[in-house]
């Protein structure tokens, strides 16, 4: 081997040298990992009580919170309650004050609701109005085709909405009547090619 050569391996060789680890890190390795197993402990037992804490702050708000109406509870307020419609469809000036004097003779009203269109804000033409008693419904229908700003009013009971049923029948689309059928519109015009 020439002179070059062995320098490069003496020095290869000092780089190469073995160095123990546990030499290096002693005892102090295995404190630092001891140390980080406690810390894991210690966080992961503060997890379980933010865990704990949770469920328990949801389930005081779940109890605090009151239920919504059942459908029993549903059924009854619509008993009491009319449809009034024709109210708006020419003047958008109709508030529930103005409703409320209106069917005032007819007894003691709990709400007056106008409906509105939920991407305008202008109502929708027609408004629910709940009474106290279901007695005061009746006196109520007596309005019917009364005037009200000019317009003749359409005074009727409210009905009771049942989940999934429509007042045209069950289910989506259009029918046989009105539907449009068929593949679609296709133009055919000299030097288009054939369809």
């Amino acid at each position: 081997m020439s002179a070059e050569s062995e320098q490069m391996e003496q020095g290869i060789a000092e780089y190469e040298t073995p160095v123990d680890s546990h030499e290096e890190c002693g005892a102090g390795g295995d404190a630092d990992i001891e140390a980080m197993k406690r810390r894991v402990a210690e966080m992961e037992a503060e997890a379980a009580k933010l865990r704990e804490l949770n469920e328990a702050a949801e389930r005081d708000i779940a109890e605090a919170a009151p239920a919504g109406p059942t459908d029993q509870e549903r059924a009854e307020a619509d008993s009491r309650s009319i449809y009034v419609g024709n109210l708006t469809q020419v003047d958008y000036g109709a508030t529930p004050e103005e409703i409320q004097q209106h069917f005032q003779s007819c007894g003691t009203i709990n709400l007056v609701t106008i409906l509105c269109d939920k991407f305008t804000g202008h109502p929708k033409g027609y408004a629910y109005v709940e009474f106290a008693e279901q007695s005061f419904v009746e006196n109520a229908l007596v309005l019917n085709e009364s005037l009200f700003r000019g317009r003749l009013l359409s005074v009727k009971p409210k009905r009771t909405n049942i989940p999934g049923m429509s007042a045209r029948g069950r289910g989506r689309g259009r029918g046989a009547r009105g539907g449009w059928r068929g593949r679609g519109f296709r133009a055919r015009g000299r030097g288009r090619g054939r369809w």
